[in-house]
């Protein structure tokens, strides 16, 4: 027996899901997440999930999006065979990608558009966040099942595949990627990985293991107890504990968790191949999962708020010392130290990769700056439009070592003192931070509805064109950021892992497993 499924139904659930998933992360994410946060040791990793949780209670409160990147939209098809399509004026593609559009130009929830048309030349912004990224399979039954994902650019950056001889180990192909990764895919998140096929199924497995439910707790319980594991069980759980063992944690800071859990996916491969890929899913995971039955369109119920654990903070950190940044001069920034916390008031600019770059083409042919950054700040981050008297949507910061290139050019050109983003830097921009006794501070990825909420005010100041890539003006009231390189040279992101290694191999529970790995 047929179903037809309305365009005007897939329209509506798609637009619909990636609403919701813009404000709500997944319960099982919440719940591992609270329990990493329960048992952390390290002080500064504890704080960043404080910060994430609470950024989380209340984007999903204020239905605002958990992270100011609001992905590029991944959509898993499942096609029945049986299924008839009715009212349709395109292709199945430009359904979805409808859909797509109505979501993110949501009066009362906007989205950021991130995704640029040409990915070699222009990257033009299409402004509306499509096309979104297709994949369909088609499967027995008469209903449309789809998997929606928005994909932040800091976690996909961090995306690896390797083509693997057949007995190479695939522990230590992924033990060898984890700290290369940095912490630009703000963990503590998931890792994917997909083994088998050729090179882009093993993508695509990896890709589709993150849709899978978390459930690393019950992994361990079963562990615990002396449960028999299958060998991929066995092998999840094994990358789990040794990834932690790394000591990475939250943010990069060091600590006990860095990933939540790991998921797998293979495939039949050809026997002189084992293609494998990884990908890392960061903490503003969102995805979601309905099934079309020609009964109308699929609306997701909201969780209960009683998902999230009292945390007895309504913001992260509320000590540090006071920053004014309106009258910060180098004297201040040379007395700073790597892992303290800072709360900053006043005035900051903001700049990301296409700004910078229009500064370094500026400066290139002698032109003026469009803004003045001598004795400045600069965060990078590309904000979320504001609605309902907002000063700014959700604007947590990006990935900083796509701006390394620019560093030294910033510091020794433009008079800039201090910058704001999230994770490491590389070696040449730690050297040149160290060179002109300038410093870099990071807020907390992941938590982009929180420090939103200490921007008083906001405006565009330069590059109207480039969109949430502009130039802004920011006015912030105690926004808590931690020092992550000093005028010294001293680099939390060097110093706070290694405090938190363990012995790579270290074990916290017994594994039983059947047959070999």
């Amino acid at each position: 027996m047929s179903t037809s499924i309305r365009q005007d139904d897939l329209i509506e659930s798609i637009a619909s899901a990636l609403q919701y998933i813009s404000h709500y992360h997944p319960a099982d994410y919440i719940a591992h997440l609270a329990r990493a946060y329960r048992r952390e040791a390290s002080a500064p990793a504890r704080d960043a999930m404080a910060q994430i949780l609470a950024s989380s209670r209340m984007a999903a409160i204020g239905r605002r999006p958990i992270c100011q990147d609001t992905g590029i939209v991944n959509v898993f098809l499942e096609v029945g065979m049986d299924v008839r399509w009715e009212g349709f004026t395109g292709s199945l593609e430009d359904a979805v990608n409808a859909g797509v559009r109505r979501a993110y130009l949501d009066a009362d929830n906007p989205l950021r558009a991130s995704v640029v048309a040409d990915p070699l030349f222009g990257r033009g912004n299409t402004r509306d966040n499509t096309p979104a990224v297709i994949s369909m399979r088609i499967v027995p039954g008469a209903s449309l099942a789809l998997t929606v994902a928005a994909k932040g650019g800091g976690s996909e950056n961090k995306a690896r595949l390797a083509m693997l001889n057949p007995a190479d180990s695939i522990v230590d192909w992924v033990l060898a990627q984890i700290p290369a990764m940095g912490a630009g895919w703000c963990p503590p998140g998931m890792l994917g990985i997909g083994v088998g096929g050729t090179a882009e199924k093993a993508v695509l497995l990896a890709k589709e293991s993150l849709m899978q439910p978390l459930d690393m707790h019950e992994l361990q319980a079963r562990a615990r107890s002396g449960d028999t594991l299958a060998p991929e069980d066995a092998l999840r759980l094994e990358l789990h504990d040794r990834v932690n063992a790394l000591g990475i944690g939250a943010q990069g800071l060091g600590g006990l968790t860095t990933v939540l859990d790991v998921k797998i996916k293979t495939y039949p491969t050809h026997a002189a191949a084992k293609p494998i890929a990884l990908i890392p899913n960061c903490a503003a995971t969102r995805h979601a999962r309905f099934v079309l039955d020609g009964s109308g369109p699929a609306h997701l119920d909201p969780p209960s708020l009683d998902l999230w654990p009292d945390l007895g903070v309504e913001r992260g950190s509320d000590t540090g010392r006071r920053v004014n940044l309106d009258t910060l001069t180098r004297e201040d920034v040379a007395s700073w130290r790597a892992g303290e916390t800072l709360l900053l008031n006043g005035r900051m600019l903001t700049g990301r990769d296409a700004a910078h770059q229009r500064i370094r083409e500026m400066l290139a042919r002698g032109e003026p700056l469009p803004a003045d950054f001598r004795g400045r700040a600069i965060y990078y981050v590309g904000p979320v439009d504001a609605v309902r008297g907002e000063a700014v949507g959700p604007a947590g910061p990006t990935t900083s070592t796509r701006m390394d290139g620019y560093t030294d050019m910033m510091l020794e050109r433009t008079g800039l003192l201090a910058m704001i983003g999230k994770a490491e830097r590389g070696p040449q921009a730690v050297e040149a931070i160290r060179r002109h006794r300038s410093a870099y501070l990071i807020a907390v990825g992941g938590a982009a509805y929180l420090v939103s909420r200490a921007i008083r005010s906001a405006r565009v100041i330069a590059f109207e064109d480039l969109g949430m890539e502009a130039i802004h003006e920011f006015d912030v009231t105690d926004m808590p950021v931690t020092v992550a390189v000093d005028a010294e040279g001293g680099n939390l992101h060097v110093s706070g892992p290694a405090r938190w290694r363990r012995k790579a191999g270290a074990r916290e529970i017994p594994v039983a497993v059947a047959g070999a790995l």
